[in-house]
Parts: C-alpha cells; sequence; structure tokens
C-alpha cells in the first residue's frame, strides 16, 4: 500500500549504498575486517568494554541466557509487554518463563514491584524490555538483583543510544542486547549486537557465536591460525560483512536519528495534548524516542479506529500483544499471570508513524486524523 504516512521509513542514503558495494567488491563476505569495526565503533558509542556482533537480537538474547548458566529447572522474570523472541529465547535454554507486569500506563516498562513478587529461589535472570525506547528502572532493579544473587540482561532492541543515570543502555545489566531489524533505530534488515564490561561472559560469547571455535576462517584467512579446536557447544549466530558495513553507516547516523525522533516525539505531544493520553509524558532520562504509543480510551473500538487511520493513508500498528495471551504459552502455561495493567495498556495501545524523516506536515496529519478517528471508534461502540 502507498502510504501517506508510513509506521517506520528507513534513513538510507549513498552511504550504505558505497559501503555495500566496498564489501563485495573486496571479495569478502563472511564476518571478517568490516565485522570488528562495526563491534569496536558500537562499543566505543555505547561506552562498553566489549561488543559482539550476531545475526539477529534473538540470537543475542539467547546467547544472554547460555553463557548466564539458565538452564532447566530454572527461572527467568520477563516481561508480556514485549516480542514474543524475549520469552521465547528463555525457553530455548529449557528454563521457564515468569511474566511480569508494567509498572503503569504512563510507564509501561517492567514493574520492579511485581518483580520482587514474583521472583523464588529458581529465578536466575531478570530480562527487562526498554519499551518504546525509554529506559527501565534500571538502578532500582539492577540493585535488588545483585541482593538475590539474580543475573540481569537488556532487551535493548528499542533503545540504542539512550541513558539512564548517566549509563547507556545496554552497558548497566550483566549484558546488553540489541537488534537491528528493518524497523529499528539502527537498521540493516536483519542483525544484532551483545554487550557487556565483563572479559569473562564477552570470551564465552564470541565462542558461543561460532561453533565454539577457537579461530573462524578469517584468521586463518589472514595467515593468523591454520586449525582450531571446538571448545564448546556453539552455535551459527554470525553477522556478515554486509550487515555489519550498513551498520557502521547507520551507527553514524544514531545520534542524530535520535535527536530527530525525539523532536518528532515533542512535536506530537503538543498536538495531541488533549486528544489522547500519551505514556511517558513525565520522563526524566534520555530515550531513543524508537516507538510513539497512544492510549486510545477505555471503551473505544481500536479496529475502528485504526481502519480509519489506513483509510486516510495513515500506517498504524500495535506493540504489543502480550505474550502471555499467545495460543502457544496460554497451552504452555495455563494459569493467571496476574497481569492486569499490561492487559489494560495492551487492548488500548496504538503506535503512531515516528521515524527520523518524518515531517512536521505528516504530524500534523497525523495528529487531526487521530481525533477523527477517535470519534469514528466512539461511533462504532455507540451503534
Amino acid at each position: 500500500m502507498d502510504w501517506k504516512v508510513p509506521l517506520t521509513e528507513l534513513s538510507y542514503g549513498p552511504e550504505e549504498e558505497q559501503a555495500v558495494l566496498d564489501v563485495i567488491k573486496s571479495k569478502w563476505l563472511t564476518m571478517g575486517a568490516v565485522t570488528e569495526k562495526f563491534e569496536h565503533d558500537f562499543r566505543i558509542f555505547m561506552h562498553s568494554k566489549h561488543a559482539i556482533a550476531v545475526a539477529n537480537a534473538t540470537e543475542a538474547l539467547h546467547m544472554a541466557c547460555l553463557v548466564l548458566g539458565v538452564g532447566p529447572g530454572d527461572e527467568v522474570i520477563v516481561p508480556s509487554l514485549s516480542f514474543v523472541a524475549t520469552a521465547n529465547a528463555v525457553l530455548y535454554t529449557g528454563a521457564n518463563v515468569v511474566f511480569a507486569d508494567i509498572t503503569s500506563p504512563q510507564k509501561p516498562t517492567i514493574s520492579l514491584r511485581d518483580i520482587v513478587k514474583k521472583a523464588t529461589p529458581k529465578t536466575k535472570a531478570i530480562i527487562v524490555m526498554h519499551y518504546a525506547g525509554y529506559p527501565c528502572d534500571m538502578a532500582e532493579i539492577y540493585h535488588f538483583a545483585r541482593t538475590h544473587n539474580i543475573f540481569v540482561i537488556e532487551d535493548a532492541a528499542h533503545a540504542p543510544g539512550a541513558i539512564t543515570k548517566g549509563e547507556y543502555i545496554g552497558s548497566y545489566g550483566d549484558i546488553g542486547c540489541f537488534s537491528f531489524f528493518s524497523n529499528k533505530n539502527i537498521a540493516t534488515g536483519e542483525g544484532g549486537m551483545l554487550t557487556t564490561q565483563d572479559d569473562e561472559i564477552a570470551r564465552r560469547l564470541r565462542f558461543l557465536r561460532s561453533h565454539g571455535m577457537t579461530s573462524l576462517t578469517y584468521d586463518r584467512h589472514q595467515g593468523h591460525a591454520y586449525s582450531y579446536d571446538v571448545v564448546a557447544l556453539g552455535y551459527n549466530y554470525r553477522i556478515d560483512e554486509i550487515h555489519a558495513a550498513l551498520g557502521i553507516e547507520q551507527l553514524k547516523k544514531l545520534f542524530n536519528n535520535n535527536h530527530k525522533r525525539g523532536l518528532a516525539n515533542y512535536l506530537y505531544r503538543i498536538g495531541l495534548a488533549t486528544t489522547v493520553e500519551v505514556p511517558f509524558t513525565k520522563f526524566k532520562e534520555r530515550s531513543a524516542f524508537h516507538l510513539f504509543p497512544i492510549l486510545l480510551p477505555v471503551g473505544a473500538n481500536r479496529q475502528a479506529f485504526q481502519e480509519y487511520m489506513k483509510e486516510q493513508g495513515i500506517q498504524t500498528s500495535i506493540h504489543y500483544p502480550p505474550i502471555h495471551l499467545f495460543s502457544y504459552y496460554k497451552n504452555r502455561y495455563p494459569i493467571d499471570h496476574e497481569l492486569p495493567i499490561t492487559e489494560d495498556y495492551a487492548a488500548r495501545e496504538v503506535t503512531l508513524p515516528l521515524f527520523p524523516t518524518i515531517t512536521h506536515e505528516q504530524i500534523d496529519y497525523v495528529c487531526e486524523h487521530v481525533k477523527k478517528g477517535l470519534s469514528t471508534a466512539h461511533e462504532v461502540i455507540s451503534a
């Protein structure tokens, strides 16, 4: 469909095109010098001691769980308001997922209070998800986790460049996991990154990424090794040079693009100030402004609202259907997870378009039709 205002749009230019061509001309496509540069640039930008690039963020989350020793008999607390990969990665290890509620409709990140309520002696780790680009209460969560010998994994898919308490997201917990999917702030199509300050965790992550091998094809290509040993049960979770090259160029744009997203966020909030509830109104830390979620009034018909917006050429989405309500998870865990705030929020949330190149005119257009769309949604209910 030819949207007047798409949900997201790539911030690409000749730099990305040239970066891909340079890789092709180099005749080396597998993880090599370009990947090493991407990892170097990323760790410097994020103030992290180590950065390990992988093929996607799901793999990053899986590796993070594995390297921290998560396995059968363990429990990992995760938010249900997240993409399903956050929970799936835990199940890949044989551990069990325990879903935690969000703090409030205004602060839809994982609730420390509910984490405390649901933690048990079996709790091995907590995965926090920095929803929409807004950091969780990392200092408080990390303090609780450390007090109880629990690891903290940051699902930072929405939050590259976000800061809380002076620390970059991804460097606060034991391991940070980033996504470079096509709709993310750094977009390479597919791709992910792990960050950590711990030398031993980083060493083990690198082994896990590539079959547990002690040297890689690129090492042998460079003449640094002739053979290799396998010292761990590893995986083929490598990124390639083309995606790494795109990541280098996208990372260069991240600070300015996040700033542009922030300006768009500000204009939205002004335009919708008396129209609809917008989460994170009083947020004080630095966000990455990945998404712009709004909350429809209780009783509004969301499908009618989204259909109206579609008719105006405005693409909307939902972030997210709660994981615990998916058929697979309901069958696996047929219990009451006690997530009333998550369920209320998820039933009313709509995501509006937000991307670095969105124009003032497009934002005005969306705001105008949000108001009209709400009237349509109420009329459907009344009828």
